[in-house]
């Protein structure tokens, strides 16, 4: 997964007219999920982290437990080979529990709107582990995944930050906002997302929940979950990958009875 850096970009533009800190706002000031004190939706919006944040959309009745049912779970692990390292790592049990802690997940709109984020997420999932077969990234020791421009998250030298667990988590300036709000060193222990498969999965629902889920329930289609996940795919950058996940995701929304939507390509 590699990352827009306009993610941390844009929390830089911002940093010029707030304070940086760790959430220690004033009390009418939100502290964003790059840690700088603003009240408007850059800080108080998605990913905000202490103050006055925006309220969440309310949750509607569905069970995601119900739905990803482990006949769904298994049946996409299952097709990977019996020797992956993922299949005993990657468990129904491990993403439910992980879950509890993003009440949104799966849960905002109408009963189709959470079938078709749940078959997003899955097919994202199915496409950077190839099934739930791979904890961490083929070659990821040799990829550089280090932004040295982001001072707030800084680098450990002895450490990569190259894409591990459910989502592929990349680059120092994920892995630092991760860790802070999971609460393990995302920055000088990375390699706990491939070791703990709880941790795993939140990093996947946190990394969702800040960049996938309101770009999904906006209405912008499959697509544009591409674009937030991995969006060197996306204008033709390398459109096998991007018809593999349409496919997937095709797939999960046929298993789960919903229709897919538009704009399925980004």
């Amino acid at each position: 997964m590699k990352t827009f850096l306009t993610l941390f970009i844009s929390g830089l533009l911002f940093a010029s007219i707030t304070t940086a800190q760790n959430c220690g706002c004033s009390p009418d000031l939100c502290c964003s999920r790059f840690g700088f004190c603003g009240s408007d939706e850059a800080y108080c919006g998605t990913g905000c982290q202490q103050g006055p944040c925006f309220s969440p959309p309310p949750t509607n009745d569905v069970s995601v437990e119900s739905i990803v049912t482990d006949a769904f779970f298994n049946g996409i692990k299952d097709q990977s080979d019996a020797s992956c390292e993922g299949r005993d790592f990657y468990t129904r049990a491990a993403f439910l529990e992980a879950l509890g802690n993003y009440q949104q997940f799966g849960r905002v709109g109408s009963e189709d709107d959470s079938k078709r984020e749940i078959a997003a997420f899955f097919a994202h999932v199915t496409h950077e582990t190839g099934h739930f077969c791979y904890i961490e990234e083929i070659n990821g020791p040799s990829r550089d995944y280090c932004d040295e421009n982001n001072t707030q998250y800084p680098c450990n030298p002895n450490k990569g930050y190259y894409g591990r667990g459910p989502i592929q988590l990349s680059w120092n300036y994920n892995y630092g906002p991760a860790g802070s709000s999971i609460g393990f060193d995302g920055l000088n222990n990375p390699e706990t997302v491939a070791t703990d498969p709880i941790i795993s999965f939140r990093t996947a629902l946190w990394f969702w929940m800040n960049n996938v889920h309101s770009v999904i329930l906006s209405g912008q289609g499959f697509g544009a979950t591409i674009r937030a996940i991995n969006g060197m795919e996306c204008d033709g950058g390398n459109p096998d990958t991007v018809t593999a996940r349409v496919r997937y995701y095709n797939q999960y929304c046929s298993q789960l009875g919903v229709a897919p939507g538009d704009n399925l390509r980004c």
